[in-house]
């Protein structure tokens, strides 16, 4: 069974991640049935249990690790990380103190929940932001994806509008230095022999900056795969998605977000535990630079996951 759609800002973007899986899925001779999050799902489940659920759900209601948790009272394997680990993953800042506590080079920022930017003076906050992290940053919104309420600050005077746009998505806002650099995303996928890292995917967004746009309208932004960096700095980029796949305890799929400094530093952004399978999403490219097929990879991943 295939989960998408759910009720996140994410929704369109997952019910087209569901459909791409369930396709490859059915290419490769799998019984596949798709299904949205409502109150029907439940009964459904325990009527009549599949061999595996794979969650394509997106944003906090999919990604946050409740219906993982349901799914595990219900006692139907699933494809993905625990419930645990998919709470740590999602919260960005909660998962940057991991990161950093494993080694990993994280940007430094600052967490702000609306309540105390707005009740402290929302002014003076902002020149003590600039003051410490400098700029350009980057706002977010702190549990969110698909770079929904992000926005990249050059000048103080545009912070109070990306601050808005982020609590837009989110009571709390993560402000971090932005890095300028060369972005790349990089999939870990566990067929049953552990971690692997799939090519490093270089992201060149048309304007400039990987946002909602840039993510899912095709021809908005030029992927290279593999992407145009030093064999050295290619096997880094691996690393530190492996490294953060161990670090989250995350199965089967994640996918880290990176950027890669003028220095050669790789920076940790971000991890996905549900990463997006639409026509314009980071997995499937990766997957067919290796050569691979998309649905023999993830009936390699769901038959794993269903023998646990």
């Amino acid at each position: 069974m295939v989960l998408a759609g759910g009720l996140s800002h994410e929704r369109d973007v997952s019910l087209r991640s569901g459909r791409r899986v369930a396709e490859a899925l059915r290419s490769v001779g799998l019984e596949v049935e798709e299904r949205d999050v409502d109150s029907s799902l439940l009964p459904a489940l325990l009527a009549d249990k599949p061999a595996c659920v794979v969650p394509m759900l997106h944003g906090e209601t999919g990604e946050d690790g409740a219906i993982r948790e349901v799914l595990d009272l219900v006692g139907i394997p699933y494809v993905g990380a625990s419930p645990a680990a998919c709470r740590v993953a999602f919260d960005k800042p909660v998962a940057k103190i991991v990161a950093a506590r494993a080694g990993i080079n994280t940007p430094e920022s600052v967490c702000l929940p609306a309540e105390a930017f707005r009740e402290l003076g929302a002014g003076a906050i902002m020149d003590l932001i600039v003051e410490r992290l400098g700029l350009p940053l980057m706002v977010k919104p702190t549990r969110s994806g698909s770079a929904l309420g992000c926005s990249v600050v050059r000048s103080a005077e545009e912070l109070p509008a990306a601050m808005v746009s982020a609590y837009a998505y989110g009571a709390v806002a993560l402000l971090e230095r932005f890095v300028e650099g060369t972005e790349v995303a990089v999939p870990v996928i566990d067929t049953g022999a552990g971690p692997a890292a799939l090519p490093v995917v270089e992201i060149r967004p048309d304007g400039g900056v990987y946002d909602y746009s840039a993510r899912y309208t095709a021809g908005s932004t030029t992927f290279v795969t593999p992407a145009s960096l030093s064999d050295e700095l290619t096997a880094e980029c691996q690393r530190v998605a492996l490294a953060a796949h161990a670090a989250f305890g995350l199965r089967d799929l994640s996918r880290s977000d990176l950027i890669v400094d003028a220095e050669g530093t790789v920076w940790f952004l971000e991890v996905n535990v549900a990463p997006g399978f639409t026509e314009t999403s980071i997995v499937p490219l990766a997957v067919q630079a290796q050569g691979g097929d998309l649905g023999e990879l993830m009936a390699a991943v769901i038959a794993a996951a269903a023998q646990r």
